[in-house]
């Protein structure tokens, strides 16, 4: 894919797919004074729509790339304006329009660290517009879909206005717009996101759909009905904001309710983050002999190798470890100096594979002793845990003992609970296997997001009022 491609997140929104959409927005009683199709690349948005919406006095398209504005500016009726979105002053351009506004396209389907990687400035002001806090801001939740944040300031944009805007989008990109604006109390009256086949017409294999929003002033819609295609009406569902979180069904949702869990203390952790698994991840070969992931054999101490489980391995029906892990630390910031008294060979290693570890691309590993890792702590050595698959497709929660007279560790793909011994961990492991956890989390897992299972849903989930059903 060319840098250009990347850059400007270029998927040209095929003639065919645009000619659906504005029939099925003229089939939704959409009829707009003025037509804004925000990033119209050569505008074939803007052709269908002058062709749905004869009747429509304005079709304005911007695009920041010139020879498409050279392209789409030989569309009768249309006026188009070379014009860098995140320069742009949205609000003074919708209110000088008059009558109802219908706002329309594709914008970019890049993520900011994407660009950010390339060296672009094709980016929106730094911010960190959901007010994450450090840590997460640092390891990744601070990274979003470029066409998250202009959605989001299209929909400021248009406040107090009666407008209508239609997005193509991920899905994923669509709840985190939608639960923003809902959190945020910004007058949508109706909102629906109508799924797509990306492959049919973006040749890419992501979940992804139309978001409408409907907007009316004085009006506040915490609700999204979901569509199986653009003109199927049967089989929808619906997800919502419910007592300030997204759940995924909202009639199960409601049956679970008692169930959420007010104050979250207990404490989902996540496995350990190493970012370089070729190194710290190595299969044993017999007399203290490992092979790591870069095919070299090596022999290593003990001390600080353990046993380890990935998401892969927890949805097998045996997890049994087949790799170990070098742990350097006990506890995050810990001293890694020490290992060079306590185990020689195992120094030697890492500083013979510095350039990998030194190499790691996360900021978090900067001004941390030499071969750190993160999410480790006392909990991570506990003999008995309760576990999950962060990356798959299914919620079943496995009860993990100690192999080879040492306690199992995960890396990051997991979620787990650690237990005072092995009576605690098979309680709760068949607790959260019940009917009532696995309809809770059902009603609030979104199953088309890379990760599904997340630490902050399994929070959601109150052990001490499932104990009493």
């Amino acid at each position: 894919m060319s840098r250009n491609k990347i850059e400007f997140g270029d998927f040209q929104t095929p003639t065919e797919l645009a000619r659906k959409i504005c029939l099925l927005l003229r089939k939704m009683s959409v009829c707009p004074t003025s037509v804004v199709e925000p990033t119209c690349g050569t505008g074939n948005f803007l052709r269908m729509a002058i062709e749905e919406f004869p009747e429509g006095r304005d079709f304005i398209g911007f695009e920041i790339n010139p020879q498409y504005v050279q392209i789409a500016q030989q569309i009768e009726r249309a006026k188009v304006l070379l014009v860098n979105f995140f320069a742009h002053n949205w609000v003074e351009t919708f209110n000088e329009m008059e009558g109802d506004i219908l706002v329309v396209g594709n914008p970019p389907w890049v993520t900011n660290s994407q660009l950010s990687s390339i060296g672009s400035d094709n980016l929106p002001n730094k911010s960190n517009f959901y007010q994450l806090n450090g840590i997460e801001a640092i390891t990744g939740k601070s990274n979003f879909d470029i066409s998250e944040w202009m959605i989001i300031q299209l929909l400021q944009s248009l406040s107090g206005r009666t407008a209508t805007l239609a997005m193509l989008c991920k899905t994923t990109v669509a709840r985190k717009v939608l639960r923003y604006s809902w959190q945020q109390k910004m007058q949508l009256e109706h909102a629906a996101m109508y799924l797509i086949d990306s492959n049919k017409y973006f040749s890419t294999a992501v979940e992804s759909c139309l978001l409408v929003c409907k907007l009316k002033a004085q009006t506040f819609s915490c609700e999204c009905t979901v569509f199986p295609d653009l003109f199927n009406n049967d089989q929808q569902t619906k997800f919502a904001l419910v007592d300030g979180q997204l759940v995924a069904d909202v009639r199960n949702s409601l049956k679970y309710r008692h169930l959420v869990s007010q104050d979250k203390k207990t404490k989902w952790r996540s496995g350990i983050k190493h970012d370089c698994a070729k190194v710290m991840e190595l299969s044993p070969r017999g007399n203290c002999l490992f092979e790591n992931r870069l095919g070299e054999c090596v022999s290593l101490e003990p001390n600080y190798l353990y046993p380890m489980l990935k998401s892969s391995d927890l949805v097998k029906e045996q997890s049994t470890p087949s790799r170990y892990m070098l742990v350097t630390q006990q506890t995050i910031g810990e001293n890694t100096s020490v290992i060079q008294q306590n185990a020689p060979k195992t120094w030697q290693y890492l500083q013979c594979h510095r350039f990998f570890l030194d190499g790691r691309a996360s900021s978090i590993y900067r001004k941390h002793p030499k071969f750190s890792i993160f999410g480790v702590g006392q909990y991570s050595f506990t003999a008995w845990k309760v576990a999950i698959a962060g990356f798959y497709k299914q919620l079943h929660f496995k009860c993990i003992g100690p192999f080879d007279n040492k306690p199992i560790v995960f890396d990051d793909t997991c979620y787990f609970l650690p237990c005072n011994d092995e009576h605690e961990a098979r309680t709760l492991t068949n607790l959260l296997n019940s009917e009532h956890a696995q309809g809770f989390y059902r009603s609030r897992v979104f199953w088309d997001q890379k990760r599904p299972i997340t630490a902050q849903l399994l929070a959601n989930l109150d052990l001490n009022k499932l104990l009493l059903q």
